[in-house]
């Protein structure tokens, strides 16, 4: 990439952004003295750490280090106005509407009156529990719907998930087949990238919950989601599964074609380019960069899947084959959805959002009302209070609760927890 490219914006013409060193080249000593301030040697040197602890200096460095950046984030942000800003608009390939807008504290009153206090829009969020031992691995699935006028639903299921079931065949093929099983596994409550299955059931199943939710249950004019609308595990299959692309294709389908009216607001996402540009925005502005379509086209072209299907692979009544599904939707779909970052506060963070680009304008002032009723948060209330529904019912440790008692019946009350889960016990 070129010096003078924005990487968030690669192969378009933009602003003076250089994007920092990747992979291998970003561990080299000169980018960790960079990035720390010091020599990776002098910090593996113990003697040089300090014995105990000193509260007061502590707080002092901590309070230095807090300044500096500070200081220098506001005379980046400067820059990133001055000299990024204007460019947004203008660059080849921006999506409609490109570009920094600002909003009224009068237009986000209209909205709260007008739809959010009324029950015009709803917002969902999901949770996911696991309980897992090496006998038996259970998931918790649950997905809540609410609005300001109450409570639209809630949905959960439970997944049972057992290495060993009798077949009634050859019993010491069935040990074996036990072993080859596990030997992929990761550690017990923890993901592993040689586990295809656990990935599938943490995340892809409740995340396409969420977009299946809002598409086909809720019935409100405008639907506000959590997280990425395409996020890559369920474009990825959970670890390769066509049926939950497919179907989430549908549900992410329903959502930006057939109704058009929604946003979605990222917690913590990892792209920290826009993030920055959010940040020099100030409150009640917002920028419209990119689309979703430039975010998903390298990530499209790597993706791979298992070639069994099981679902409807019919995409307007004609058949399509599994790799050809992502294309369509990139090229249908998600051309047509504009990724953008706003701040509702002068005390909170920038968010970024997703929305269609023909209803992008009043999406955006929907999440920034709501948002602003958390001042330090500027994170829309909706969505937490949807989190808060869905975790009082289907979180917590209702499912621990559960499972601990069934296996003090079956006679193995702590035999096969592990030393986390028996440590959270004592």
């Amino acid at each position: 990439m070129k010096p003078d490219t924005i990487p968030l914006l690669a192969g378009r013409s933009a602003g003076p952004i250089r994007p920092a060193a990747t992979g291998i080249d970003g561990c080299t000593p000169e980018a960790f003295r960079d990035g720390f301030g010091e020599d990776l040697a002098s910090v593996m040197n113990l003697d040089s750490w300090r014995a105990g602890q000193n509260l007061d200096a502590e707080y002092r460095r901590v309070e230095d280090e807090v300044a500096e950046a500070v200081s220098l984030e506001g005379e980046a942000e400067l820059r990133i106005r001055e000299e990024v800003h204007p460019k947004l608009a203008f660059i080849d390939g921006a999506p409609k509407n490109a570009g920094v807008h600002k909003t009224t504290i009068d237009e986000l009153k209209a909205i709260h009156r007008g739809l959010l206090f009324r029950g015009a829009v709803e917002a969902c969020d999901g949770t996911s529990q696991c309980h897992d031992t090496i006998p038996l691995t259970i998931h918790q699935i649950g997905v809540s719907l609410v609005s300001y006028q109450g409570d639209g639903g809630g949905w959960a299921t439970r997944l049972f998930r057992r290495d060993l079931r009798r077949t009634h065949e050859d019993p010491v093929n069935e040990v074996l087949d036990l072993l080859t099983r596990r030997q992929y596994r990761g550690a017990q409550n923890h993901d592993s990238s040689g586990d295809p299955l656990s990935q599938l059931a943490r995340r892809g199943v409740m995340t396409y919950a969420e977009r299946a939710v809002l598409a086909y249950k809720s019935t409100a004019p405008w639907r506000m989601g959590h997280g990425n609308p395409a996020a890559h595990e369920l474009l990825m299959g959970g670890a390769g599964s066509a049926d939950l692309m497919i179907e989430s294709v549908k549900a992410i389908r329903q959502l930006a074609e057939g109704h058009r009216k929604f946003v979605f607001v990222s917690s913590e996402p990892a792209d920290r380019v826009l993030l920055t540009i959010g940040h020099s925005l100030r409150p009640l502005e917002y920028a419209i960069v990119d689309t979703l379509r430039d975010r998903l086209a390298e990530f499209i072209d790597n993706a791979r899947f298992h070639p069994a299907v099981t679902v409807d692979n019919r995409w307007d009544g004609v058949p399509l084959a599994t790799d050809q599904w992502l294309v369509r939707f990139r090229d249908q779909v998600a051309a047509r959805v504009v990724c953008g970052v706003y701040r509702a506060s002068p005390f909170a963070p920038a968010q970024v959002f997703y929305a269609h680009e023909d209803h992008a304008a009043i999406a955006v002032r929907i999440a920034m009302a709501d948002s602003i009723l958390q001042e330090h948060r500027g994170f829309p209330t909706l969505i937490d209070l949807a989190d808060e529904a869905c975790r009082s019912l289907y979180g917590g440790a209702t499912l621990g609760d559960l499972a601990d008692a069934a296996y003090a019946r079956a006679g193995a009350a702590t035999r096969y927890a592990s030393e986390r889960m028996s440590r959270d016990r004592r």
